[in-house]
């Protein structure tokens, strides 16, 4: 169990973003595909792709349809590896707090196209430019890159950028669950912010 704390956090009840979906793009020299956000929420910061579950939409749909807009890439929802289910808490605007699967994304078809909301870019793993990412970021990603499963709970400061308290806990599997209180509980298992 990782452990990161500046201050304590609290178990999230509240907060009204959708829940959303993350994927990494991996080619065959495993290289990783990020995109830098060229508009709204976290404009100018690298990412992987994804979004907001719609309405009636399901995780892993999501995250096929976000990628394809986002980056014009095709992949099917059955080839996704699902690496980790976060609750991202942000105490200071609670609208923003969400929970979120990210998913390594190595079968997939087309090119990488720049659209409206993101700009693609290949990155070598040693080479990702982490002081251009959310801060978290750089504890979290490096894990799954390492070929951990993580559930945790990333907790920000009242910046809405820093972030306040992390708990990450490796699991042998991801639970792909779509109900978000389902979702949550399962996040929360083990939970300590001690």
């Amino acid at each position: 169990i990782y452990k990161i704390t500046m201050n304590n956090a609290t178990k999230n009840n509240g907060g009204t973003m959708k829940p959303t979906t993350l994927g990494f793009p991996i080619d065959g020299n495993g290289n990783i595909l990020l995109g830098r956000k060229r508009r709204g929420f976290g404009a100018d910061k690298y990412n992987g792709f994804g979004g907001k579950v719609q309405d009636g939409e399901i995780f892993r749909d999501c995250m096929v349809r976000e990628l394809f807009e986002e980056v014009s890439l095709v992949a099917d929802p059955n080839h996704l590896d699902a690496v980790a289910l976060f609750d991202f808490v942000f105490p200071a605007a609670p609208e923003l707090t969400h929970i979120g699967y990210v998913y390594m994304i190595s079968q997939y078809e087309g090119l990488p196209l720049m659209s409206e909301e993101m700009e693609p870019q290949w990155f070598a793993i040693q080479h990702i430019p982490y002081e251009s990412m959310w801060k978290g970021d750089r504890v979290w990603l490096p894990e799954l890159f390492k070929g951990y499963r993580l559930k945790g709970v990333i907790t920000f400061a009242d910046d809405n950028e820093a972030v306040d308290h992390m708990w990450l806990q490796p699991v042998e599997t991801i639970a792909e669950l779509e109900d978000e209180v389902l979702c949550k509980e399962w996040i929360y298992e083990g939970y300590s912010h001690e």
